[in-house]
């Protein structure tokens, strides 16, 4: 099952646009290690699901992950070969508002050469640039 919010306030809501950097969420609180987006992005739950489920191969579920981002912006859109009017679309998906600079998973609890690589891959499966960030204690 997809991460979406158990109840919502409103079924649709409008677009917005992405502006400036992350103000909050941006430190590393709960592991040593973690994955900060460079780039702003609607991530959709199925791109988190795929990155937190490499990541979790990766490290053979050993340690624990944190994931700092929950899908609760829903995304509608209109059915194909649709003229317009008639109203906006039916949700589709749900996706985590992501500007730069917001950590998205963070990693504890392993050795950190794995825990660099899993970030990584998980990195791989995202449609935008990311990097990785070290706790200051750390290393």
């Amino acid at each position: 099952m997809a991460m979406a919010p158990k109840r919502i306030k409103h079924r649709k809501v409008q677009r917005g646009r992405i502006k400036g950097n992350q103000t909050r969420g941006c430190n590393i609180d709960f592991g040593d290690i973690a994955l900060v987006a460079l780039e702003p992005i609607w991530l959709s739950a199925k791109q988190i699901e795929a990155a937190r489920v490499a990541l979790n191969r990766k490290i053979n579920r050993k340690g624990q992950v944190w994931i700092r981002v929950f899908p609760d912006k829903p995304i509608s859109k209109k059915p194909a070969e649709t003229r317009q009017g008639k109203g906006k679309g039916a949700p589709d998906f749900w996706a985590a508002v992501i500007k730069p600079g917001q950590i998205i998973f963070e990693i504890g609890g392993v050795d950190l050469e794995l825990a660099e690589a899993a970030i990584e891959l998980a990195g791989s499966k995202l449609p935008i640039k990311t990097k990785t960030a070290f706790r200051h204690n750390v290393e």
